[in-house]
């Protein structure tokens, strides 16, 4: 069917761009065609920044930008630009920061409204199309912004030179000179223990969203202080996660959040990056405990991620929609008749029983999110049936489900593959291979890793998304450092130098595009990127970790595994640089905290055999399959020749007569280890 309007979005790769092809709005892609017609015109522009499975997205177009009276003002009042917020991270946290400036919050979608000069006047987020709740209506915001912009300039001048002042001094960050020691990791572990959930987990209230890298800390803390709480808090965080609705118990993988605070209801949209932080949790909590449902949550959210996500050509997509048919988690809902009718009463009320099913249901329309409400205990005794039984009705009944909800009409999936969320992911099945010793994980590791290379590595530089076979927007430090951590875990899980080769040449070439050479640390955007009214360092762990969190890893890394000295003294500008943060605000730093805890931890593990040798394999799955997240490991192999000055540790052994390896802990070797169960026995 032909659309009654069209505007240059059309011209997109973009899904979210897309959406909004034929709105009657008049919107322009951010680039030199709209920023010139406004300095031309003298006009403000009107940015809006979201993504494409973003719910509040949906519903501001469908209210305002479908609605050609308030499409009409826009169009006669502004110039108006889209900005997909996952193409172009770097307008997002730039003007994210100046809606918190000026607002105190922030959110998506995001609205703010600029002068020709690109300096933000008047800001927000989500505005309904009239008034409603104390919120004022777009149109009525739209009338008063643009009347003021052009009757009180000296005032809009005003506010201009004291944004970008604010902006600009976010960005500037003074370095710590205090020496860095522990204190600040027990410090922020008393901080994130009295935020803690001590009845369903995890951390504050509702909205409730998944810690991944507080956990992650947590799990660190108890392997270097034997401290029982913190491993507690990460237990129950884990299990009552995997049990809530936010888990997606027929098809595997996380929902971004939960609207409650019992991980019951959750918001439907699924990402890529949350999937990858949170399996690699699960793997590093399987590591620690040996308890087996850890390790299998980890499996299903590889499964799912590989089953859904992955494009043919190997990379992975970014996200599915929480809408299907225009109803939030119409795809993932279930009623008790629906069930009982698809399994018979027989199975169907003990799987609604198990599953927390009821006739009222728990979400809208009488439907439910399915989350285990009892054990299988209590539901084998209620029923009648043996724990094996069960297990194998739910098991039957789980398949049964996943096949009718596959005729269902599935959610929108974002397509365009990110270097950054990719590396994230890469990184995830690398774990779940260590772990697991399935060859599937490590494959589809090193096929979304060759696609980034192969598709999105341009001239020596990495460029940020892939879609519909284009390449757009130079990599930002985000997409450098995810990925090159990618790398790295690549070489620990292959011992096959070329990733380690590729890492290292990326590495340089960040912090060549990246570093700033006066007070450490990386800026978000290069040299080779678009400059824009600010320049920040973004040291926050949001949803995902900081550019400079994960090079803190990096730099360590590579300092130990090639023998250069100067990325370790960059790793500890890094952490100078943040170190007051991680002491004053240790909740917004977890991977940060993380990263202090390597660099004041650091062991080396290194193994001198054949690579194909069966005792050299027996070694390294103790090594894989035991939590060390400290651990620096390498691999000699006597028969193939070393790159340069790479691998210190081991160049100064000799070469053994059967595998050996070798473990360091800060100044202290232990003897060398010719056997795995004696391994096991130090690693422990």
């Amino acid at each position: 069917m032909e659309s009654k309007y069209t505007n240059r979005l059309l011209h997109e790769t973009s899904p979210y761009l897309l959406q909004h092809a034929h709105n009657p709005v008049d919107w322009y892609p951010w680039g030199e065609e709209a920023l010139n017609r406004a300095k031309k015109e003298d006009k403000p522009i009107l940015l809006s920044i979201g993504y494409s499975s973003c719910h509040w997205c949906h519903v501001m177009e469908k209210e305002s930008f479908e609605n050609e009276a308030i499409a009409g003002i826009m169009n006669e009042r502004f110039i108006n630009i889209k900005v997909d917020r996952e193409e172009r991270p770097d307008l997002d946290e730039l003007y994210m920061n100046a809606v918190q400036v000026m607002t105190g919050s922030g959110g998506w979608p995001m609205t703010v409204f600029l002068t020709p000069d690109l300096i933000p006047f008047h800001a927000g987020t989500y505005f309904p199309p009239e008034d409603r709740g104390g919120m004022p209506g777009f149109p009525k915001t739209l009338v008063v912004v643009s009347d003021y912009y052009r009757s009180h300039r000296g005032e809009v001048g005003k506010m201009e030179a004291q944004l970008k002042n604010a902006l600009n001094q976010i960005a500037e960050i003074i370095p710590s000179k205090e020496v860095m020691s522990d204190k600040v990791l027990s410090k922020a572990f008393n901080t994130l223990e009295s935020q803690f959930d001590p009845i369903y987990g995890g951390f504050g209230n509702a909205p409730k969203f998944p810690s991944s890298m507080a956990l992650s800390f947590l799990l660190r803390y108890w392997k270097s202080t034997g401290s029982k709480k913190a491993l507690e808090m990460v237990e129950k965080t884990l299990e009552k996660m995997a049990n809530g609705g936010i888990y997606d118990h027929l098809g595997g993988g996380f929902h971004r959040y939960s609207v409650d605070n019992r991980w019951l209801i959750p918001h439907f949209e699924k990402m890529l990056y949350d999937n990858a932080l949170l399996s690699r949790t699960y793997f590093e909590a399987y590591q620690g405990t040996q308890k087996e449902r850890y390790g299998q949550v980890g499996e299903e959210i590889l499964n799912y991620v590989l089953h859904e996500m992955k494009s043919p050509e190997g990379g992975f997509y970014s996200t599915q929609d929480a809408d299907s048919e225009g109803e939030e988690g119409k795809f993932y809902v279930w009623t008790r008749d629906e069930i009982k009718d698809l399994l018979g009463k027989d199975k169907g009320i003990p799987f609604c029983a198990y599953y927390g099913v009821a006739t009222q249901g728990n979400f809208e329309g009488g439907a439910s999110v399915l989350s285990i409400a009892s054990t299988l205990e209590k539901i084998s005794q209620l029923y009648g049936t043996s724990v094996p039984d069960l297990e194998k009705v739910l098991e039957e009944a789980r398949q049964k489900l996943y096949a009718e909800r596959e005729r269902r009409v599935r959610p929108g999936r974002d397509e365009k593959i990110l270097t950054s969320w990719n590396g994230l992911m890469i990184s995830s099945f690398v774990d779940g291979f260590k772990v697991t010793g399935n060859e599937k994980y490590l494959n589809g590791a090193k096929e979304a890793a060759l696609f980034i290379l192969h598709e999105m590595k341009k001239a020596g530089y990495l460029m940020r998304v892939f879609n519909k076979g284009e390449c757009r927007v130079k990599g930002y430090s985000e997409d450098y450092a995810f990925f090159i951590q990618a790398l790295i875990d690549l070489y620990e899980a292959t011992f096959e130098t070329g990733w380690l080769k590729e890492a290292d040449d990326l590495n340089q070439r960040m912090i060549h595009q990246f570093w700033d050479g006066r007070n450490g640390g990386f800026f978000f955007t290069g040299k080779e990127n678009e400059s824009l009214i600010a320049r920040s360092k973004n040291p926050y762990d949001n949803a995902i970790p900081s550019a400079n969190s994960i090079a803190v890893f990096n730099l360590i890394r590579l300092g130990y595994l090639t023998g250069e000295e100067s990325l370790k003294q960059k790793a500890d500008q890094t952490l100078h640089l943040f170190y007051n943060f991680l002491d004053q605000h240790p909740s917004g730093f977890s991977q940060m905290l993380s990263g202090l805890s390597f660099f004041l931890n650091s062991e080396e593990i290194g193994v001198i055999g054949s690579r194909n040798d069966l005792k050299t394999k027996s070694m390294l799955k103790e090594i894989y399959f035991t939590y060390l997240p400290n651990k620096i490991l390498s691999l000699r192999d006597p028969h193939e020749s070393i790159e340069g000055n790479w691998f210190p540790f081991l160049m100064e052994k000799g070469v053994p007569e059967v595998p050996t390896t070798f473990v360091c802990k800060g100044f202290t070797c232990l003897p060398p280890v010719k056997d795995e169960k004696e391994l096991k026995k130090i690693l422990g």
